[in-house]
């Protein structure tokens, strides 16, 4: 791994010759080292360039108590398996020192302390120039770009917001409990984030909590007689949605209790149908109880704020300590690439891991879909599909052999 400080010949302008060109890998979290580990191990010359001081910086930032939900096998980049002192469900902690670990032991050309702002042709249309940080200029046969799926806190255009006098933060910015010990807390989401830090503060000593749901999400046992809910999601993803929908129906029916009664009913549309609309259910790691048991109590959406209270969809009023917005991330492409036309609509890639943009051959994306079957493990495979492709095209400069 080296340093910005320095001067590594990765991040210098590199010969105008394409076969010198290397490809550059934007991203030193788990999508850009496995891209680049699958490279190397094709003998093509990868550099990653990550914006922060260390690889692995956004799982540095996460909160405490996360746990992976995929299995600890299922969750391994390619060249290297996680021990298994780690457990079945990995925690944060050692996926840091696994994303290090992997570095090391691949050997992979790191460049830290450097961002790249933008993309664009070569003007000889053969490759890519990388304008980054410190006024670099670097040229590359192919990119592959790996920032990562949450990339940039989204908050809504909530009105009123300023007028709120408590405490207000992301859940990016959540890290544990204890500051909340004996507070009242309002979390803002039901996703996977909002349902496990709401747990996180009921067990940390929290007075109270409550959590705002605009729309009752799909809720799945993490794991159920010791068979993974990732298993289920490998097994079924390429199975007619209509029938993952009915399926998921009935299971729901047989392992989970009905919520309604607590203001969580059974979601109307199929748990797969909503997958694909991008809504990953939520893995029960004690929400199910605590809603039961009315420590985390369900209230209705945020419409705004008023006069320093939080004002709900159905109207009531609330005037907590503190609110959490768990509201997800944005990909934040747009400042790279946005002026390429390779983004859909919602700012998402338009072609995704060995598949490149019709307008922009070598311009590979991975680690923008959230799949049912683990995030980890698709990043995996992108990665060998991603080196494929790569190889096949040619034109990237080779590592020396020994």
């Amino acid at each position: 791994m080296t340093d910005s400080s320095g001067s590594p010949p990765s991040a210098q302008p590199t010969a105008p010759n394409p076969a010198d060109r290397p490809v550059y890998v934007i991203g030193g979290g788990p999508g850009g080292l496995s891209a680049a580990y699958a490279l190397r191990a094709r003998g093509i010359r990868a550099v990653v360039l990550e914006r922060s001081d260390r690889v692995g910086d956004s799982w540095r930032r996460h909160y405490d108590r996360l746990r992976l939900h995929t299995t600890r096998r299922k969750s391994a980049l390619p060249g290297l398996p996680m021990p298994r002192r780690f457990g079945r469900w990995v925690a944060r902690a050692d996926v840091v020192r696994y994303l290090e670990k992997y570095a090391e032991h691949h050997r992979l050309e790191i460049v830290t302390g450097v961002e790249v702002t933008r993309l664009e042709r070569t003007p000889d249309g053969t490759g890519w120039l990388l304008h980054a940080t410190g006024g670099r200029e670097l040229t590359g046969a192919a990119v592959v770009v790996a920032t990562g799926y949450n990339h940039t806190p989204r908050l809504p255009d909530w009105a009123g917001r300023d007028t709120y006098t408590g405490e207000f933060l992301h859940a990016s910015e959540y890290r544990e409990p204890k500051p909340f010990a004996g507070r009242d807390v309002l979390v803002v989401g039901i996703g996977n984030t909002g349902a496990e830090i709401a747990v996180d503060l009921v067990e940390g000593g929290a007075s109270r909590v409550r959590l705002a749901v605009r729309t009752p999400p799909h809720i799945v046992r993490r794991s159920t007689a010791g068979w993974p809910a990732q298993y289920s999601g490998i097994l079924v993803r390429r199975l007619p949605v209509g029938l993952v929908d009915r399926l998921s129906r009935v299971q729901a029916r047989v392992a989970l209790p009905d919520l309604s009664a607590q203001g969580l009913p059974r979601p109307g549309p199929g748990l797969y149908s909503r997958v694909l609309e991008g809504a990953i259910p939520v893995q029960d790691v004690g929400l199910i109880d605590a809603v039961r048991e009315g420590t985390v109590e369900i209230v209705a959406a945020v419409e705004g704020f008023e006069e320093g209270e939080v004002v709900l969809a159905d109207g009531e009023r609330v005037t907590p300590d503190a609110v959490i917005a768990a509201t997800g991330y944005v990909r934040g492409l747009e400042p790279l690439v946005g002026g390429l036309g390779v983004l859909d609509g919602r700012g998402r890639p338009v072609a995704h891991g060995a598949r490149t943009p019709a307008n922009a051959p070598g311009l590979h994306f991975t680690g923008y879909t959230n799949p049912i079957s683990g995030n980890l493990r698709e990043l995996a495979l992108d990665a060998e599909r991603i080196a494929k492709a790569i190889a096949r095209a040619g034109g990237a400069s080779r590592l020396p052999t020994t």
